[in-house]
């Protein structure tokens, strides 16, 4: 009898042995197009609120696959968005305010540069400037992030085609005189500078509709980053190679960092309402990734009972600062598995490199 047991118990460990290595073995689907949609600042508590301060079901709800995040940065406990923007964008830890390069402030290359020798091609939209830290992250090197007319002129030499948010101020009238809406324009981008577009356009887009950041929500910012979004995959989804978008929700942190909790959730419900058409996008056209994370929590912000009861809810802070919380990864489309789990912002990175990969 024991003998029948230990011989059963043999026969299904080699099963599972041979069922895991042919598992381990399938070719992994890779993803044609690959859309980062970044909260910055949004934590879980952030995203909660989605379910209870929304007039429509969380976009949040749709997505299966989930992960958490670790952001420290190369030094410090609790990163910025520049450290942690150039985690995603590069695969490396560094000093918190290091755009593009490492801790030794040598320039690392950025995916957005990889894929590009690829004939992938690559957009930017964002509620902030255009070079405030997370985007420029993407396509910059330099070595504070405040570097705002150096990062400027980085995005003009850079592979992106396509941008849009604001930061008109850091490309015309400049202190040293440089004129770099020209410049662009002589790289064939098509300028716009005071509405989105109604149409895709032949040429690559820069859209800057703003000095600085863009108006928040409650300042009539309207359907701007969903809008621009879709815009942007129109464009870029004419590749036949394929395209990676990075889209941003800049003012989530900006409500964080001023605990003005009705600020945060306006800006996170445009948020997740921009989420729920790229999810749209993405299931009918099959082949896009939909990655949805952030670069760090702002605020300590958190869902409280008003004066004890239950069944009403306050947001309340416990810093104006950034925290150390792990946040978490959404994933949906080709490759969405490999973003389970507990794992450090920088293999955010290393997976989207993979699933890039053409070879």
């Amino acid at each position: 009898m024991l003998k029948r047991i230990v011989r059963r118990n043999f026969l299904l460990l080699i099963i599972l042995c041979i069922s895991t290595s042919v598992l381990s073995q399938e070719p992994q689907k890779k993803s044609k197009n690959i859309i980062l949609l970044i909260g910055d600042g949004m934590g879980l508590s952030e995203i909660s609120s989605s379910l209870y301060f929304n007039d429509n079901p969380s976009s949040f709800l749709r997505f299966n696959t989930v992960g958490l995040s670790m952001t420290s940065s190369s030094k410090e406990l609790i990163t910025d968005s520049a450290a942690g923007a150039t985690a995603f964008a590069s695969g490396i830890k560094t000093y918190n305010g290091a755009i593009g390069v490492d801790e030794q402030m040598n320039p690392v290359e950025t995916l957005v540069e990889l894929i590009s020798k690829k004939g992938v091609v690559t957009g930017l939209v964002s509620t902030s400037s255009v070079v405030h830290a997370t985007p420029a992250a993407f396509y910059a090197h330099q070595e504070s992030r405040r570097m705002y007319d150096a990062i400027a002129e980085d995005l003009v030499k850079s592979d992106i085609d396509f941008f849009a948010g604001g930061g008109l101020q850091y490309f015309q009238n400049r202190a040293d005189g440089k004129n770099l809406i020209k410049a662009l324009r002589d790289r064939n981008f098509q300028v716009e500078t005071e509405k989105l577009p109604q149409k895709i356009s032949e040429k690559k887009q820069a859209i800057l509709l703003a000095a600085d950041g863009m108006p928040k929500m409650s300042e009539n910012r309207g359907n701007f980053l969903t809008n621009a979004t879709m815009l942007a995959i129109g464009q870029l989804s004419k590749n036949p190679e394929g395209f990676f978008l990075m889209v941003e929700g800049s003012q989530i942190d900006w409500g964080g960092h001023a605990n003005d909790g009705e600020y945060l959730i306006n800006e996170l419900i445009d948020f997740d309402k921009t989420i729920g058409a790229v999810l749209d996008f993405a299931k009918k056209n099959g082949e896009t990734l939909v990655i949805v994370t952030a670069d760090h929590e702002t605020g300590g912000f958190s869902l409280s009972a008003n004066e004890g009861n239950y069944n009403k809810i306050i947001a309340s802070f416990s810093t104006t600062g950034h925290t150390a919380t792990m946040v978490p990864v959404f994933a949906q489309g080709p490759g969405e598995g490999h973003f389970g789990g507990i794992y450090q912002n920088t293999n955010i990175f290393f997976l989207m490199k993979r699933l890039f990969n053409r070879n």
